[in-house]
Parts: C-alpha cells; sequence; structure tokens
C-alpha cells in the first residue's frame, strides 16, 4: 500500500528493474471514488514471474512499508544482482551492502526509494 499516489511510478521501476515482470490488471481511481483520480485502486502484477498486489492508500497513515517484510530476489548472474541494487538503492537506504556474508556469495539489502525492502541474492 504506497502513500501519495506513487504506486504507478514504483512499479514502472521495478518493471524496468526485474525480467519477466508486468501489469496483470489494474483499476484505477475515478471521479466519484476516495482516491486521487487516476491513482491506483487495486493493480495485480508481476516481478519475476511472480504474482503480486499494490495499491494507492486514498488515506494518509502514520505507517509505510518496514525491513520487516522483504521481496528476496535470486539472480543468475552477478551483473543482474549489481544493476538492479544500484537500480533500487538510488535515493534509497543501503541496509547491507553487496558482499559475501558467508551464506551467499553476493547478497545486498535495500530500501527502494518508495520505502520497499529487498533482499537480493546471486544464485549459488
Amino acid at each position: 500500500m504506497f502513500q501519495g499516489g506513487v504506486a504507478q511510478a514504483a512499479l514502472d521501476l521495478y518493471f524496468s528493474t526485474f525480467p519477466d515482470s508486468g501489469i496483470v490488471r489494474v483499476e484505477k481511481y475515478t471521479e466519484s471514488e476516495p482516491g486521487p483520480v487516476g491513482t491506483i485502486k487495486v493493480a495485480v502484477f508481476t516481478l519475476c514471474g511472480r504474482e503480486f498486489m499494490c495499491s494507492d492508500s486514498p488515506i494518509e497513515h502514520e505507517f509505510s512499508f518496514t525491513p520487516s517484510s522483504s521481496t528476496f530476489v535470486e539472480f543468475d548472474s552477478l551483473e543482474e544482482l549489481e544493476r538492479a541494487f544500484s537500480v533500487l538503492s538510488e535515493q534509497g537506504d543501503v541496509l547491507m551492502p553487496l558482499d559475501n556474508y558467508g551464506f551467499s556469495q553476493k547478497f545486498g539489502w535495500v530500501n527502494d526509494r518508495f520505502g520497499v525492502s529487498w533482499q537480493l541474492n546471486v544464485a549459488a
């Protein structure tokens, strides 16, 4: 649940970052509904072939995304991992920089500029 009408911008970033990603279906707020017109009421989408949902909250609230819930993405190559980490960390917060932490040859954890938390790993 995004705030401030940024769900579409977040989805655009994710679709350009992750393979096998795109909109399955989207419903946007219209004139007679509580959200700003044109923002996302509900979107079903895929990232790396897995299905997710999101929305733009029409109500301002005190909470947002936290790293206690993050999406783990495993990449086939180091180049793909490094590119995704670079894109997602731009204007975001790096929680764990890309490194060998013993459990993985290369792993990183980042909150993107929208507050969504990502654990990124290269396959063994």
